[in-house]
């Protein structure tokens, strides 16, 4: 078949999809701002403001602004900027660690799914395994569904969850706290300066701010998307800065809430953020509205389940396509240019463990530890990311950028560090282990970092043929999936 038969052969692009800088904003925020963590941070009292504070400082402020520039200079994701500023090997290997994680992120949310609607129709069935399994894969190919149907629907959907689902929750407990304390009620925490810094515990401390670093993880996820913006020099940066603002307030403003009216006594670390909620509404005798409450919590679960499916298999399936990292068959687009096939086998993958979890006892120490596995194989991608934005400064200072992070060597340098540290805290053993061999834990989670992180990706890199290259994608890589690009001529 000759060029112009090939050309003539080829299918017609699907019409560009454009999405607003506020809405990607609010894609960000869904894929990391949660209330699941508020009644284990409202423990703490004050000093939650404390321990979200400094990893914000410290993570996701050079992971924010880091992100804005390389987004803002380098279009395609991840790979594009550690491909620039390292090399394409190291670039395959950060969007695969971007990519990885996500295998055990969405049983783990879908999990959460399941025991909040447990907890809206019949409680008992939160400890029921076929009842989650049955939940997580009903609502992960439901979501795969929905993704394939492009970017603009997922887009609606994550920032419509993130509102009914997070925002409006969280308004309303800091609301009710405001009021209990104009009541002349007095906070079940102390609100005083010396309960500003939390007790320090030694390497638990450490532990747990480390921990909140990861809290924050993802906000350079969406990047993939800033060719949907019509201007992504400027509204790609304004994105990054409103997500930041609004993930702060999502985390640290609930968690004071719930402990200005709950104590922290009846707040275990175990403690779910529906029985927070109906502790709160148990004070102004409203416990009516804990359903209504679960079923937008549920909302908000699955708009950023749906950001996560959107983000990091694009990332991967673009550079597949330009450098023939992945199998033909992965590489295929549906008609609305969405990496279905990518996704449906990643269903295979999450329908096998969900399956596991259900059926296998005492299958939540072992859940535990692949939690950790891929929470490190992440931090791979960040270790990646800072290094090559310090390179990209120096060896291509006058690349156009809409927009240079300040500092951006100390910044890069401070959130390599962040993540270093949060890194090697993964390997020290959690209670949850139950107080075996520590050796034993250091092993298993190595292995399984470096045969996910590392071995995997190694693999696929050196079994890559020339033939799996879609043909005239090597200069484009975003030509693929026109689902989320500019429309720049018209047929």
């Amino acid at each position: 078949m000759s060029d112009t038969d090939r050309a003539l052969a080829k299918p017609k692009a699907p019409p560009a999809v454009m999405i607003s800088w506020v809405a990607l904003a609010l894609m960000t925020t869904s894929s990391v701002a949660s209330l699941r963590p508020a009644p284990t941070m409202a423990v703490y009292g004050l000093a939650a403001i404390f321990l979200y504070l400094v990893p914000a400082i410290i993570f996701l402020l050079p992971t924010s602004l880091v992100a804005a520039e390389l987004a803002s200079g380098w279009e395609g994701g991840v790979y594009k900027w550690v491909a620039a500023g390292i090399s394409k090997p190291m670039g395959f290997l950060a969007v695969w660690c971007q990519f990885a994680m996500t295998i055990f992120y969405y049983p783990t949310l879908l999990g959460f799914v399941a025991s909040t609607l447990a907890y809206v129709f019949n409680p008992a069935l939160a400890s029921n395994g076929v009842w989650t399994a049955l939940v997580i894969v009903v609502f992960y190919w439901s979501g795969v569904f929905v993704s394939s149907r492009g970017t603009k629907g997922v887009a609606g959907l994550a920032s419509g969850g993130l509102i009914i689902g997070t925002l409006i929750p969280g308004a309303l407990l800091v609301f009710l706290g405001s009021v209990f304390l104009a009541q002349g009620n007095p906070s079940a925490a102390p609100m005083t300066a010396a309960n500003l810094l939390p007790q320090w515990a030694g390497l638990a401390s450490l532990v747990l701010i480390v921990n909140n670093f990861l809290s924050y993880s993802g906000m350079e996820m969406n990047a993939v998307h800033v060719s949907s913006l019509k201007n992504p020099a400027k509204e790609y940066p304004k994105s990054m800065f409103l997500a930041m603002g609004l993930v702060l307030l999502i985390f640290i403003l609930p968690a004071l809430a719930i402990s200005w009216i709950v104590p922290a006594e009846e707040l275990s670390l175990t403690a779910g953020v529906m029985q927070a909620f109906d502790a709160v509404f148990a004070q102004f005798n409203i416990q009516g509205l804990t359903p209504i409450i679960g079923i937008m919590l549920v909302a908000a679960s699955l708009g950023g389940m749906l950001t996560w499916l959107a983000g990091p298999s694009k990332g991967l399936l673009l550079i597949s396509r330009e450098e023939g990292y992945l199998p033909p068959f992965l590489q295929k687009l549906n008609e609305n240019g969405v990496q279905q096939n990518l996704l449906v086998v990643q269903g295979l993958v999450t329908t096998v463990i969900a399956l596991g979890y259900a059926l296998i006892p005492n299958v939540s120490s072992a859940y535990w530890i692949f939690s950790v596995i891929t929470t490190q194989v992440y931090l791979i991608m960040y270790l990646l990311m800072f290094v090559a934005a310090i390179r990209l400064r120096r060896i291509d200072p006058d690349h156009p950028r809409g927009y240079r992070a300040p500092m951006l060597v100390g910044l890069a340098g401070v959130g390599f560090s962040a993540s270093l540290a949060a890194l090697l805290v993964g390997f020290i053993p959690p209670s949850q282990f139950g107080g075996q061999n520590p050796i034993v834990y250091f092993l298993i989670v190595a292995g399984g970092a470096l045969g996910l992180g590392l071995l995997v990706p190694f693999l696929f890199y050196k079994l890559r043929k020339p033939s799996w290259k879609q043909p005239g994608q090597s200069d484009q890589p975003e030509q693929p999936d026109q689902s989320t690009q500019p429309e720049v001529t018209e047929s």
